[in-house]
């Protein structure tokens, strides 16, 4: 077998682009999709859809969410097995990413641009369908994207390097995908702009144009068949499956990971209603506290790489994971501390980057040596179908996490009335906590082993 090219740090930093245009479109929706069109009484922007409860726990944002979310999640093993059985000439993965980047940008877009600036069926059956598009285009590009990791970081040093890559890239789209509110009240006066949702609709429209680039770029950058000698599987995609959920390692790294993207959806939908609701600061403040957390995260980099091969990957994510929980139980207490708000937003922001520095690093890092490990034990390259069954559970967990938010929210969302808020604060301290105790199951490699 000839020797794999080593991919240059160049095409390193340009396929974490295409994370980073895949993190702005998908947070531009986790941050702004409920705010928009189910918001506080503070934010002056209109209600566009029913907030009826159904059933007394069901309102109809969360059910909307999680019937885009369930479509998408079904739709993932197919993609995973098209793209690991594909024998394009150009290869498995860039083709079928550059296929998806426009209707990524077309559906991101449209989901903000609602029929009626008003409350009416309309706008919930066009959020759906928007949704639905958004998220079978975007699973077109993420899933051979990721599968590409363990083909072009061949060893465990190489793959944590480039889950680094690709965490930068994820953390710099949250960050941008943040100051959406603080474009829109720039834009306001300077196009003398008098619709306020107008505005943020413009401003999502250049935040996901500018993630369509970033996407692009990965696919004009690196050459497939170059940097990647991995061949077509030839394994049904029943079989596969079949061979991918009787994993046991696999199955103990998915159900911590589920928990874990629970809990960080709750958060992320969230963070405006902890901003305006329980501290009464001005939502433009969401802009410096992702700067901060990028910040902090960017110093615990080379510390996290640094532990990682001393003590291996398990105990770092393990002590990570509790740290979380306990960032989640602040949520609960703010507004109540007797110092100034900002200081408490800031520290518990500050808190949360240092598990997150690893939280974004490591698991795609411990997935590709899972996948690598089964490569080597079946002869077979099924590296999307891993990536597919894990993302089914990160997207069902989203889903859950956005529902179980808005759920919430039916107990109290506004000030004064906002114990629904809180809620979410301890429900995603027993989740970290639930997916620290199950990762301590998992059997880990020993380093340098």
């Amino acid at each position: 077998m000839l020797k794999q090219n080593k991919l240059p740090i160049g095409k390193q930093i340009a396929y974490a682009f295409g994370m980073m245009g895949w993190s702005i479109m998908i947070n531009l929706i986790s941050v702004i999709l409920i705010y928009l069109y189910l918001p506080p009484v503070n934010s002056g922007l209109p209600n566009l859809i029913t907030q009826s409860v159904i059933l007394g726990a069901f309102n109809v944002i969360a059910i909307i969410t999680a019937s885009g979310r369930f479509v998408d999640a079904i739709y993932d093993p197919f993609i995973a097995q098209f793209s690991d059985r594909s024998k394009n000439p150009k290869g498995r993965r860039i083709p079928l990413m550059k296929l998806a980047i426009v209707p990524s940008f077309i559906f991101c877009f449209l989901i903000f641009y609602p029929l009626y600036e008003r409350e009416c069926t309309g706008n919930i059956i066009w959020l759906t369908i928007m949704l639905i598009g958004f998220y079978i285009s975007s699973t077109t590009y993420i899933i051979p994207y990721n599968a590409l990791l363990p083909e072009l970081a061949p060893t465990s040093e190489d793959k944590v390097r480039l889950s680094t890559w690709q965490s930068v890239g994820f953390v710099f789209g949250v960050g941008i995908a943040s100051n959406a509110f603080n474009l829109t009240d720039e834009l306001l006066p300077a196009l003398n702009m008098e619709s306020r949702i107008a505005a943020l609709q413009l401003s999502v429209l250049i935040m996901s144009l500018f993630a369509a680039g970033c996407m692009l770029l990965p696919v004009l950058a690196i050459n497939e068949k170059k940097y990647s000698d991995a061949k077509p599987s030839h394994v049904p995609m029943k079989a596969a499956l079949k061979q991918t959920l009787t994993n046991k390692n696999f199955l103990l790294f998915v159900v911590a990971d589920f928990s874990y993207y629970i809990s960080v959806t709750i958060i992320t939908s969230g963070l405006m209603y902890f901003v305006t609701v329980l501290l009464r600061l001005d939502e433009r403040i969401g802009n410096k506290l992702m700067i901060t957390m990028v910040l902090i995260s960017f110093v615990f980099y080379p510390i996290i790489n640094y532990l990682v091969k001393r003590t291996g990957k398990k105990i770092v994510v393990f002590i990570s994971l509790l740290l979380l929980s306990v960032t989640f139980l602040g949520i609960y207490f703010l507004g109540k501390a007797q110092f100034d708000p900002e200081a408490q937003i800031y520290a518990l922001i500050a808190l949360a980057a240092i598990p997150l520095a690893s939280l974004n690093i490591l698991p795609n890092a411990i997935l590709a040596e899972i996948i690598e490990k089964d490569s080597k034990d079946t002869g077979e390259n099924k590296e999307a179908i891993y990536f597919a069954v894990r993302y089914f559970f990160v997207k069902i967990a989203q889903t859950l996490g956005i529902a179980l938010f808005a759920m919430m929210l039916i107990y109290g969302k506004d000030i004064g009335n906002d114990l629904g808020i809180r809620l979410n604060g301890i429900l995603g301290f027993s989740l970290c906590l639930l997916a620290a105790l199950i990762f301590t199951r998992f059997k880990e490699k020993k380093p340098n082993a």
